[in-house]
């Protein structure tokens, strides 16, 4: 008697291991950003900067420790370590050096519990669904980051902000018991193949490549690129969102309290309308993914997410922004969950693992460099209006190198001849 796929209820339990791990503290913490800058007197700058030198300090993670561990088990670390970070987040002095320190570990749990384990774990169960499953993973992201959006502005406001940071932190260790309990890194674990299927599919056979054939593969590097000038320019809005309606609140506001309110409730709202729409766009996008050409459908979801970033400078709170937050949240939604589906696509299942742990934390240093480089054009230009346009024509280069992927590449020299020598190794 055929066993039933377990393969759903993996998807299911990653949905929300995925939502606490990112979801939650990935798409809130920008909203304290204003509050470390009033209660500390720290610059924009300083504050965006944290995340980009945690990246840079950690970097060693996701190729070390990624292929060699399992991806339930970095999960359950990972989520530990970005709930500790959170709660002491909700701690710290005014010491801009402990804040930087913080972010070194609030980095590492992201690369330990974020999307390359959720990824892997999704990749392995899944092959003519891929891009549906992966579409509803990423979907557990924004309905966390969107719950998170809607419940941290009422606890910063009736308790404070270092109460709020501790208790997401807290909420973190959820995802413990659906690790432990539900996940599994592959089918085999449960006697089953990919898609309940009856055999296992060729590309699970197969040997993953080496490190040194991803690098000689000039398409790996069109992806790397691409991916990190689209990953690095939506962290730019993600993270200076607020920063960028705070400077273009309405004039005749001049209540600081009032003002305050009025720039946590645009935030809330847009944050809220992003998340949400991210979700059509991941269903929509993982559903294409499955039916046309992932090349074609990456390159117009990239050039779209540009396009989106003119419309955040038109803002002016306490004006509710609807138009940039849905367009902006269905491209965003589709950005991040189409980068492992192009990777698995190009390389394979099994080689996915060592491609995530290369582009993982170059997307990483994108999307924590770019915040802090358009944070410091802001005090050199005195507006975030040059530096979103900057930020804009980053975005549209993301598309450009995606539309030249190839459709086939010539394998490296060395990888001809390793095949060769096992296959006459074999004969």
């Amino acid at each position: 008697m055929k066993k039933m796929f377990y393969g759903w209820w993996v998807v299911a339990a990653a949905f929300c291991t995925f939502g606490l791990a990112v979801g939650l503290p990935y798409y809130t913490i920008s909203f304290f950003y204003d509050y470390f800058g009033e209660t500390y007197g720290w610059r924009d700058v300083d504050i965006t900067r944290g995340f980009l030198y945690a990246s840079l300090l950690t970097l060693w993670v996701g190729p070390l420790v990624v292929p060699r561990v399992s991806p339930r088990k970095l999960i359950l670390i990972g989520t530990a370590l970005t709930g500790i970070a959170l709660f002491c987040f909700g701690n710290m002095g005014g010491n801009i050096w402990v804040y930087w320190g913080i972010w070194v570990i609030y980095a590492t749990g992201y690369f330990l519990s974020g999307p390359i384990p959720h990824q892997i774990i999704i990749s392995n169960w899944f092959r003519k669904n891929r891009g549906k499953a992966m579409g509803v993973l990423y979907v557990g992201v924004g309905v966390a980051g969107a719950l998170g959006a809607r419940i941290v502005k009422p606890l910063t406001e009736n308790l404070d902000f270092h109460r709020a940071l501790m208790i997401m932190g807290g909420l973190m260790l959820l995802a413990w018991p659906l690790a432990i309990f539900v996940l599994r890194d592959k089918p085999a674990e449960k006697g089953l193949f990919p898609d309940g299927a009856d055999t296992a599919p060729e590309e699970i056979k197969a040997k993953p490549h080496s490190f040194r054939y991803l690098v000689r593969r000039y398409s790996f590097w069109l992806i790397v690129f691409g991916s990190m000038c689209s990953i690095g320019s939506i962290g730019a809005v993600n993270f200076l969102m607020k920063l960028v309606f705070k400077e273009n609140m309405d004039p005749s506001i001049t209540d600081p309290e009032q003002a305050q309110i009025l720039l946590n409730s645009t935030w809330q709202f847009s944050q809220m309308v992003i998340l949400l729409s991210s979700i059509g766009g991941r269903l929509v996008i993982g559903a294409f993914a499955d039916k046309f050409p992932k090349k074609w459908v990456m390159t117009v979801s990239y050039f779209l997410s540009a396009a989106t970033i003119p419309l955040l400078l038109a803002v002016q709170p306490p004006a509710n922004p609807w138009v940039f937050s849905i367009l902006f949240g269905f491209a965003m939604g589709a950005d991040y969950m189409l980068i492992p589906l192009m990777a698995a696509e190009q390389f394979g299942v099994s080689t996915l693992p060592r491609a995530m742990a290369i582009i993982l934390p170059a997307n990483t240093i994108a999307q924590t460099g770019f915040p802090a480089l358009t944070a410091y054009f802001q005090e050199l230009f005195g507006s975030y209006t040059i530096p979103m346009y900057i930020v804009f024509a980053v975005g549209i280069m993301s598309g450009i190198s995606i539309a030249l992927l190839p459709k086939k590449e010539k394998e490296p020299v060395e990888e001809e001849l390793h095949v060769q020598d096992t296959r006459g190794a074999s004969a």
